[in-house]
């Protein structure tokens, strides 16, 4: 197992270790893995070793270094990097090369990681599954959209990735493949240069093996750029440093089961009771504030009326080359008239004014991540339900690999904070999974 993402980087940025020594690593990974769990879209082991031989001579030349020192990071195939292929896992996009880097890969340049290749994501970033199997079970689903993000971290053959969610596509293949997924809050981290599936939903999210990992990638690729109104030109929060630093009091949990508990799998219901119990005295259940559960149907309206409008040159040129599910959800999206689009949206701030109460009580909520562990593969990606009020919402969101089904497969932990309180939520993640690991 390798060692955390910032001990690597603090090893290479010293002379310790060596990019190219950790791109070697990752290269015999990928080919010893890949075969059965087909993570990616494009890969190649060539322009990897390249890039990490460029790093290690302009480092030692005082050039290069930054929290990402020499860390490969897989990259979501619906988001630019300069010389790939972007092809949006759609035969329509096929050929597709990048011209430019999007906000986040300059981002990750500047922190001194590299781009590792393009991770298979679903046909759009929507429903329809691509080729990437669950690496603890080759006969499951790893999740989507971004199946080969949370697949090639899962597997060992990357450190990090970057994905991206409009409904669950970073928490549900988090949770399936057993990785922490970390979905910051709305606004961020800058989409300029990805894939737009839903203006006023898309996030940008990552992908690591803990949630300090998480939190020194997501550090990196938060900020503002003029080109994503959703950004604001803000601080950067020390996202690293408070993830790992001690909680002031003990934290607080509200125990959310939702409305949909009684869609759980059993052994899911079972394995959050277990969780409870363990957790006696620092979670309280808690009810969702009065609406929270139409924001399904908003989340819909929302989701399928800007997908119809994102997609809508696919649909005139190549509706016959689109799945049957994506076909329909544009269809379904071209009905929606512009009144019931904007009362949708209007709901929105209202909500998170009706959590900031119960925030005021509470560091984080806790709920299931998934209605279950990874179906079969032939059966689809999952159900995102269990992601969906959270991303409406554009709280910040994270899993973690805290339990296991009847399967022996993971089972997702989701903790949820408050918009705006992404380091916080971090840090109270941290201290769960301390806690569970050495209660």
């Amino acid at each position: 197992m390798l060692p955390s993402v910032s001990e690597l980087s603090s090893r290479i940025a010293r002379g310790e270790s060596s990019a190219e020594t950790l791109a070697r690593a990752l290269m015999a990974r990928v080919q010893e893995c890949e075969p059965s769990v087909q993570a990616w879209a494009w890969f190649d082991a060539a322009h990897l070793l390249a890039q990490a031989i460029d790093f290690d001579e302009r480092r030692g030349r005082g050039e290069a270094g930054g929290p990402l020192a020499g860390l490969p990071v897989a990259v979501k195939d619906i988001i630019d990097v300069a010389g790939m292929p972007t092809e949006d896992g759609t035969v329509l996009h096929a050929g597709r090369i990048a011209d430019s880097d999007a906000a986040v890969i300059a981002a990750l340049r500047r922190a001194g990681g590299l781009p590792m290749g393009k991770t298979v994501t679903t046909e759009l970033a929507t429903y329809a599954a691509g080729k990437t199997r669950n690496p603890h079970d080759p006969s499951r689903s790893p999740g989507g959209s971004s199946s080969g993000s949370a697949a090639a971290v899962a597997a060992g053959m990357a450190p990090l990735a970057i994905g991206t969610q409009t409904n669950g596509s970073v928490i549900r293949p988090a949770a399936f493949c057993g990785v922490v997924g970390y979905k910051p809050g709305f606004g961020c981290i800058p989409r300029a240069g990805v894939l737009t599936q839903s203006p006023t939903l898309d996030h940008v999210g990552v992908f690591a093996r803990s949630v300090e990992d998480a939190a020194l990638l997501a550090q990196a690729l938060f900020g503002h750029d003029a080109r994503d109104p959703a950004t604001r030109p803000l601080p950067a929060p020390p996202l690293f440093d408070i993830a790992r630093g001690e909680a002031p009091a003990l934290p607080r949990f509200a125990w959310v089961a939702t409305p949909w508990w009684d869609r759980m799998a059993r052994d899911a219901q079972a394995a959050f009771g277990g969780l409870l119990e363990r957790l006696a005295g620092a979670a309280s259940p808690c009810e969702l504030p009065t609406g929270a559960a139409d924001a399904i149907g908003w989340h819909r309206t929302i989701m399928e009326a800007e997908i119809a409008g994102s997609y809508e040159r696919e649909y005139e040129r190549g509706r016959d080359r689109l799945s049957d599910s994506l076909r329909a959800q544009i269809e379904r999206g071209r009905r929606i008239t512009a009144v019931e689009h904007r009362r949708a949206v209007e709901r929105i701030g209202p909500l998170n004014r009706a959590f900031d109460a119960l925030f005021s009580d509470f560091d984080a909520i806790l709920t299931p991540a998934t209605l279950g562990t990874a179906p079969r593969f032939e059966d689809g990606t999952g159900d995102p339900l269990m992601c969906t009020l959270w991303t409406y919402c554009g709280m910040p969101a994270v899993s973690l690999p805290l339990l296991r089904g009847g399967d022996g497969l993971p089972l997702g932990v989701q903790l949820v904070g408050r918009r705006g309180d992404d380091a916080r939520l971090l840090r109270t993640a941290r201290w769960l999974v301390a806690h569970l690991e050495n209660p």
